[in-house]
């Protein structure tokens, strides 16, 4: 599977402004050895996301995480656009520890994109799950999250 992850990136952030609003950097969109598609996003360190501690919003923090997730799915769904739409089912998010600085969400496909495409070509509505780590630029880890996913047939 190749990736053009600047496609990926242009995609999310027009499709999603508040991305945009929030100043979120795309690292890196790209497979992974056992078939998954694995993408790297970046909350900025900037006062116009702080909370009342000092660190990004919990809001932010969130957009981070499911931004990363929807990197993931357009990276390995997006061939699929002309017959499906994917949308965001659920979320839950554990904040764990306070982020000071900027911050960076790691999001991967749960399961095969593979079984994903059989279960829409069979006639389902799949869902799947995108596992992400919120963590600072030194690799503390401070929140994960899971976002469930479908591909809703058109």
């Amino acid at each position: 599977m190749t990736i053009d992850s600047r496609q990926v990136a242009a995609g999310i952030l027009q499709a999603v402004p508040f991305a945009r609003t929030l100043g979120i950097e795309f690292v890196e969109v790209a497979p992974e050895a056992d078939g998954g598609v694995r993408a790297v996003v970046r909350l900025p360190d900037t006062p116009a996301t702080h909370n009342h501690v000092g660190g990004p919003h919990a809001g932010a923090m969130f957009t981070l995480g499911e931004t990363a997730s929807g990197a993931v799915v357009l990276a390995a769904f997006g061939q699929l656009l002309d017959r499906a739409v994917p949308l965001a089912v659920r979320a839950e998010i554990a904040y764990r520890k306070l982020a000071l600085g900027a911050v960076l969400a790691t999001a991967r496909l749960g399961r095969p994109a593979s079984e994903v495409v059989a279960e829409l070509e069979s006639g389902q509505r799949p869902e799947f799950g995108v596992e992400v780590e919120i963590a600072t630029e030194d690799g503390t880890p401070t929140s994960a999250m899971t976002v469930i996913w479908t591909l809703r047939p058109n």
